[in-house]
């Protein structure tokens, strides 16, 4: 699916121009709402690395829609926002605005869903980046965007650890960790304590099944095991490599603090996607970087970017009429107004999922997601195909496994033991 979303997305930009000022102008159309008549809306907000372009973002839309009042709640990183959404909506104060993964986390939650399917904003998507939140024919989120992960790296230190051929292999990546090392420079920033990002690096032996959908189903039927399979073997061999060579500490190294080792240049490569952009142009503008794949065997389909549509909005179905109607205008003008598309591209620096949004200087590390893109080298996101949605399994159960084995409290036979026991008991439910 990933593979289908970038090559539609890259056909796209060649009638993007014209068809992006016919879409402005449809939806500037949407009635405006007096002073008097004030609208206030809460939305949740998990994407923390664009917080403060975000929050500009609401001051554009304010200014223009002078009846509204838009608060943000910005909950991710190291914090458990799945538990912090769930509080809130469990006591009639959720948000009017959040965010779902689509899949099983779709099903779960579809209480809460409204449905978008004659929104405005529909007709200029990528068809394939709705699939995951089609529910009986029916649309119920907005893709936030598509991003691809990998390892990035500074191509400066690289070229001062005389590294000239890129790896793409387990022996190559050690070999250029081995290289790195002697110049005195640390290969990997690994920040462990955010057990989402275990979860990421998890999903690359998920993708590089034969069939990662009927792999999955084979471990809901019991047909497929985690602990027998050579892909998670492989997978936690890569997990030592990055332990060997990173920085001490990772189970107190939180998601800031890992980045910003590798964006002052104390680190050579770090596991995350290209969401990190802005945060990385924060510290160190115009920083000299690009992907690697994450390679956990030497199978040359290792050279590959897990690429997908990471999160979608949504409107809560449970909010009453006014805020509902709100949050769907606000929805469309960020991804049709001339202001709204300039944040999501120029700040945001998201690689958008609608054929009408310009994409200029998105930054080297989502040209990079092109370029895989191009190269038909793509891997799939897997996470909210787990039984019951993603957050139970993805970021609890898998991601305390892999921390214990972190911390040395398991080997490697039973770090995959206890992945297998927890899928089963996720299926169970």
């Amino acid at each position: 699916m990933e593979k289908k979303i970038l090559q539609m997305f890259l056909a796209g930009q060649l009638i993007m121009s014209l068809v992006a000022c016919e879409a402005d102008n449809e939806i500037v159309k949407t009635e405006t709402i007096s002073a008097d008549e004030k609208i206030t809306l809460e939305v949740w907000n998990r994407k923390v690395e664009i917080s403060t372009q975000f929050e500009e973002m609401i001051l554009a839309y304010e200014m223009e829609n002078q009846g509204v009042d838009i608060t943000v709640r910005t909950v991710g990183g190291g914090v458990d926002d799945r538990s912090d959404l769930i509080a809130q909506l469990a006591a009639g104060k959720g948000p009017d605005i959040f965010t779902n993964g689509g899949d099983e986390e779709a099903k779960l939650w579809s209480k809460y869903l409204e449905d978008l399917s004659d929104q405005p904003w529909v007709e200029n998507v990528f068809e394939e980046a709705l699939t995951s939140m089609k529910i009986d024919d029916k649309i119920y989120g907005m893709p936030i965007n598509l991003e691809g992960y990998g390892f990035i790296y500074n191509k400066d230190l690289f070229k001062e650890a005389g590294i000239e051929t890129l790896p793409k292999t387990l022996t190559e990546l050690i070999a250029a960790a081995e290289k790195l090392e002697a110049s005195g420079i640390m290969p990997f920033a690994i920040g462990y304590y955010e057990k989402w990002k275990l979860g990421h690096l998890l999903n690359i032996a998920f993708a590089h099944q034969e069939d990662p959908d009927a792999f999955i189903k084979g471990l809901n039927d019991g047909t497929q095991e985690i602990e027998r399979n050579q892909k998670f073997k492989d997978l936690v061999g890569l997990l030592d490599v990055t332990i060997r060579y990173g920085n001490e500490n990772p189970l107190t190294t939180d998601y800031n603090m890992e980045v910003s080792l590798f964006a002052t240049g104390n680190a050579a490569m770090i596991q995350q996607g290209n969401w990190i952009q802005p945060m990385v142009d924060q510290q160190t503008p115009n920083m000299n970087i690009g992907f690697l794949p994450i390679p956990i065997n030497d199978d040359p389909k290792n050279d590959a970017l897990a690429v997908g549509v990471p999160n979608y909005w949504v409107v809560n179905k449970q909010t009453n009429p006014e805020k509902k109607k709100e949050a769907k205008k606000f929805l469309n003008w960020m991804v049709s107004s001339e202001q709204g598309t300039q944040f999501m591209t120029e700040q945001f620096k998201f690689i958008p999922a609608f054929k009408n949004i310009e994409t200029n200087n998105l930054g080297p590390l989502a040209d990079d997601i092109i370029r895989y893109a191009k190269d038909e080298k793509t891997l799939s996101f897997n996470w909210f195909k787990y039984p019951g949605g993603a957050r139970d399994v993805f970021d609890h159960e898998f991601g305390l496994a892999m921390q214990a084995y972190v911390g040395k409290q398991l080997n490697h036979d039973q770090l995959l033991q206890e992945l297998q026991k927890s899928w089963e008991k996720a299926a169970r439910k």
